[in-house]
């Protein structure tokens, strides 16, 4: 299948969302532009028919002070960017999620604590439905299964169901899920759960069971690092092939791997991150580019 102007839209649950949607944390961790230019990158974003925004409590600057790294800083930065945007913001989709922390360790690093039991869920759910200045969360997702032991998968769902009956998330996601836990999540919340937001890149092709079983289960596939992210330089070679076919169509490589995420499937929508206004205008392209039958053969290969 090619990509085509056909597919610029797709469903996300009951939304209509762009195929590609706006991964926010590059605007918020460690390296982040400034505030005024992660505002402009959103506003841009939004002028170019963006209608899908993916933050989360934990995209925050680790260790930082209260000043530059406090807790929900991208879901506060998004809630900004939103109230001063002058255009229609009328179908806006805001998805968040719940199940990391940020935190520096022993040699000094930033790294992404976890903790999804129940309580901390219905908290933390409340604290970002009014950071982001909504009566209700468009989307809501749990961020990744808890480490303790004690604390199961089935707890934290659980407490999403609660969180969609009492309004204070519409719908509800999962992330760095598996089959056996999209199943679980299905028997649990049935229709409120609306998508799956995996790891799916060049260099990353191993959730590929998961978005072939969330097609069948109608639920939306959300390829979070859409572009590989941070990488260890020998998976760079996974990329030579995209760069291969960009040069023919004399497109960026990122082009390219967007527009063969959109070719898996129409209920892919993959949502790569900026933190400068012209790799987002760059990469918007993807939604206008064909593949060829040759080219994805290749690519899939």
């Amino acid at each position: 299948m090619s990509t085509s102007n056909a597919q610029k839209y797709r469903k996300l649950g009951p939304y209509e969302v762009l195929g590609l949607g706006l991964g926010c944390m590059p605007l918020s961790i460690e390296g982040r532009p400034s505030r005024e230019d992660a505002i402009s990158v959103i506003h841009r974003a939004l002028d170019l028919g963006v209608n899908h925004l993916d933050t989360a409590f934990a995209y925050y600057e680790a260790g930082g002070t209260s000043e530059n790294g406090e807790e929900q800083h991208n879901e506060k930065l998004i809630a900004q960017a939103l109230r001063t945007y002058t255009g229609d913001k009328s179908n806006v989709v805001v998805a968040s999620k719940v199940g990391h922390y940020r935190y520096i360790d022993k040699n000094g690093q930033p790294q992404w604590g976890q903790q999804a039991d129940a309580n901390y869920i219905l908290e933390t759910a409340k604290k970002s439905r009014d950071c982001l200045e909504v009566d209700s969360i468009d989307l809501y997702y749990h961020h990744r299964p808890d480490p303790n032991p004690e604390v199961t998968y089935s707890e934290g769902l659980e407490a999403l169901a609660k969180l969609a009956e009492d309004g204070v998330v519409k719908y509800v996601g999962i992330s760095n899920a598996s089959i056996e836990q999209i199943d679980l999540a299905l028997s649990i919340l049935g229709d409120k759960l609306i998508a799956v937001q995996n790891q799916y890149s060049p260099a990353h092709q191993e959730t590929l069971d998961t978005l072939e079983y969330t097609k069948k289960k109608n639920l939306a596939f959300l390829p979070w690092s859409p572009l590989g992210g941070f990488r260890n330089p020998e998976l760079l070679t996974k990329d030579q092939p995209f760069e291969e076919v960009g040069k023919n169509h004399d497109v960026s490589k990122q082009q390219v791997i967007l527009a063969w995420e959109l070719a898996q499937s129409e209920h892919v929508i993959p949502i790569p991150g900026f933190r400068r206004i012209q790799t987002l205008e760059d990469s918007l392209k993807a939604l206008a580019l064909e593949l060829t039958s040759t080219e994805l053969e290749t690519l899939n290969a």
